[in-house]
């Protein structure tokens, strides 16, 4: 089991509610539930996509690789779906495995089907995109996001139901403040998750500052680009007459780790062991937040 999957819990079986599964009753209109460890073979034809599907773009390459598998030995593991009357399933996780499936020509596809409400079914569908190595950064934001309007979960409860700790939670849904043109750059894999939780430390409410910042960051690693945010955010001299500071190497390390997690510039003033560690805020969001993340634990 990967580090990964450790982080999720028990992955997609934990949210599998198999107390509502003690037998196959039928389904109004048509179709079954599968009892646990029960797989049927279900007409392609019959499937319908997931509307909770967190996932905006599927790699060509990867899928054509699937498909030759497929082709090779057949679909290893069962996609999970759930019944929504006349015959017909709501794919719930294993979307790639059915596009493949039609690549190759397949008429059925093994399935395990279950009765899960459109949250549970959103909880799942998130928890394997999670647990892919490939997931982009913003699919997951605006998943948390789905799952905290549409079913008014706290992040606490997103990251009790999806393996996250909270403060991820928080940190993935502060990427959708970013300007639109930097959530392309995340999406696009030019800059990392990395960068984009440096370029959060910006005031947001200079757009332009972050655009132009993240722009540079595309082709600077994540230490450069926090140089060139503190470099952002202490406008006003010229640099020739800026005046660097004197910083041990491990306090510096410090203060970098800190400003990652906190989102928030940070100073350590050091004397000898002694010194001031100080947080600089841009709004009362910001404030909150740096307050709820210190009161953890």
């Amino acid at each position: 089991m990967t580090e990964k999957r450790k982080a999720l819990g028990r992955g997609l079986e934990s949210l599998l509610p198999p107390r509502l599964i003690p037998s196959m009753p039928l389904i109004p209109g048509g179709g079954t539930v599968t009892p646990a460890g029960s797989i049927l073979e279900i007409p392609l034809d019959d499937l319908d996509p997931n509307p909770y599907q967190s996932r905006t773009a599927l790699d060509q390459h990867a899928l054509d690789e699937l498909c030759e598998s497929i082709a090779a030995v057949g679909v290893v593991e069962p996609i999970i779906v759930r019944p929504t009357g006349n015959g017909r399933y709501q794919i719930i996780a294993g979307e790639r495995r059915v596009k493949a499936s039609y690549m190759c020509e397949k008429d059925k596809i093994p399935a395990v089907v279950r009765q899960v409400s459109d949250q549970l079914a959103m909880e799942m569908t998130i928890v394997e995109n999670l647990l892919r190595e490939d997931v982009n950064a913003m699919d997951t934001a605006h998943a948390f996001q789905r799952l905290s309007q549409e079913f008014k979960l706290t992040q606490e409860e997103i990251a009790v139901r999806t393996g996250k700790d909270r403060a991820s939670v928080a940190n993935f849904l502060r990427l959708l403040k970013l300007p639109l043109e930097v959530q392309k750059l995340l999406r696009d894999d030019k800059i990392s998750f990395g960068h984009a939780k440096v370029l959060l430390s910006l005031p947001a409410h200079s757009p332009a500052v972050v655009v132009d910042v993240a722009r540079q960051a595309v082709n600077l690693s994540v230490r450069q680009t926090e140089k060139l945010v503190e470099e952002a955010m202490r406008p006003g001299r010229p640099k020739s007459e800026k005046k660097e500071r004197e910083v041990d190497a491990n306090v510096r390390e410090a203060e970098q780790q800190l400003q990652r997690a906190l989102g928030v510039r940070v100073t350590i003033n050091d004397h000898n062991g002694q010194g001031r560690i100080v947080l600089e805020y841009t709004s009362l969001e910001d404030f909150d937040r740096v307050v709820a993340a210190l009161s953890e634990g």
